[in-house]
């Protein structure tokens, strides 16, 4: 179906068009494919011309993705990669060959959307996920990698049927949607997938909701530590080189990567498994793809002559995010590390903070303007810290320039707590 009708409403703007859709349905999150089903009938959509990857998990989505991207972009296949949120710009979210996608696009999608959808309430992310399918039925690339937005069952993304359905880790996040224990957390992102289907699973301690969800689908499972596996060198002199295998295939002398390890191996196995894939698996291809990818925003250091010391962005904002964190630090050198981070105010900030605390000398607390956001105030209470002992600031720009004031060249700055936290604080350095 072309997606470039005219109406009245051509003369918005994407702007326009986003602030509209924040105002068309009463909740920001209201899970479910009832609503979306209707109108995606109605819009005929339809990836038959693609092989599809969905990706779920608590952390990693993003890193996993983009490992896959690069890899099929170097085998000369056109990808696209629909993920949220976005950091710096809407446009993010749906990138094909690597490109961001043109406003106009999204704009003559969500015209015909508004076309279809008669008296359906959408939730902004129903909305732009439609749009997106919409854009990627003109475009017809030959693979579609899906990031789960929250969950896994009740998300936009599950309205497709993947080839592959891929789960990276499983913990502790948006209880409130997805339950308060990893194996209802886990029932909800096994969800995604179908039966007979090619399943991988990078969690190394794989709830046995998911498993059993799997078994009951026939489906098709390749599961960290049982199927593919990481090996550390075990040589002194080369300590961060590594191993993967799964099944004929053993990798040896893998650079440390820029993403997380884990996620790494995951991807590999995903392409081991993609059909009319020719990427060659040997040391230096594979090599070659850890030294490229690199995410926005994931353990993203920046260096700049106006900074006073190295700045470490990452969008982690739960506690398995955090323990992450820690183990990354702890491979760096620095003197003193200084905290900038703002969170949701429906995030686990507590045992968000937990991990770090033994390691950050000082925080600088910022407040996030908007409806979820948590105050400086609030996450003093949550570090157990007095709001005249912690540094507080109405704004996280505010708190980083005083973390950038305060700090030497041997420092660090970590920023972290979530998406808004580093793009308001990528947005001043780049």
């Amino acid at each position: 179906m072309p997606i470039n009708n005219k109406s009245h409403f051509a003369s918005k703007s994407l702007a326009q068009w986003l602030s509209y859709l924040e105002t068309i349905h009463l909740t920001e999150i209201d899970l479910g494919l009832t609503r979306i089903s209707h109108v995606a009938k109605r819009l005929n959509i339809d990836f038959s011309f693609a092989q599809v990857i969905t990706v779920a998990g608590t952390n990693g989505k993003g890193t996993t993705c983009a490992f896959i991207e690069n890899a099929l972009l170097g085998d000369k296949k056109t990808v696209a990669v629909y993920s949220s949120p976005h950091i710096e710009k809407f446009n993010e979210r749906l990138r094909i060959n690597n490109i961001d996608v043109d406003s106009q696009s999204l704009i003559n999608a969500f015209e015909q959307i508004e076309q279809h959808r008669g008296d359906i309430s959408l939730t902004y992310y129903e909305y732009t996920t439609l749009a997106a399918f919409l854009v990627l039925m003109e475009r017809k690339p030959a693979f579609i990698i899906l990031e789960v937005g929250l969950g896994g069952r009740l998300d936009a993304t599950n309205l497709i049927d993947a080839d592959i359905a891929v789960i990276t880790t499983i913990d502790l996040d948006h209880q409130a949607y997805l339950g308060d224990n990893r194996e209802s957390i886990g029932f909800e992102k096994a969800g995604i997938m179908r039966a007979d289907q090619t399943v991988v699973i990078g969690d190394t301690d794989c709830p046995k909701s998911v498993l059993v969800h799997a078994n009951n689908l026939k489906a098709v499972v390749s599961l960290r530590g049982d199927d593919f596996a990481i090996e550390q060198h075990k040589k002194a002199a080369s300590p961060s080189l590594w191993r993967w295998t799964f099944g004929e295939y053993q990798i040896n002398d893998l650079n440390k990567p820029f993403i997380p390890q884990d996620n790494v191996a995951t991807a590999l196995t995903v392409l081991a498994l993609l059909n009319d894939c020719s990427f060659v698996f040997n040391t230096k291809s594979v090599n070659a793809l850890i030294n490229q990818t690199k995410v926005a925003g994931r353990t993203e250091l920046i260096t700049k002559k106006s900074l006073n010391s190295r700045v470490l962005l990452d969008v982690g904002h739960n506690p398995q995010a955090a323990r992450y964190l820690v183990e990354y630090l702890k491979s760096q050198k620095y003197d003193k590390l200084y905290a900038v981070t703002g969170m949701l105010k429906d995030k686990d900030i507590a045992n968000t903070f937990g991990p770090l605390t033994a390691l950050v000398d000082k925080w600088y607390l910022g407040s996030l303007s908007m409806p979820r956001g948590a105050s400086a105030k609030e996450l003093a209470e949550k570090l157990l810290l007095n709001e005249d002992s912690a540094n507080c600031f109405d704004n996280i720009t505010e708190a980083f320039r005083m973390a950038n004031k305060n700090s030497t060249a041997t420092d660090l700055i970590l920023v972290f707590g979530s998406f808004y936290t580093v793009a308001e604080v990528r947005r001043l350095l780049l």
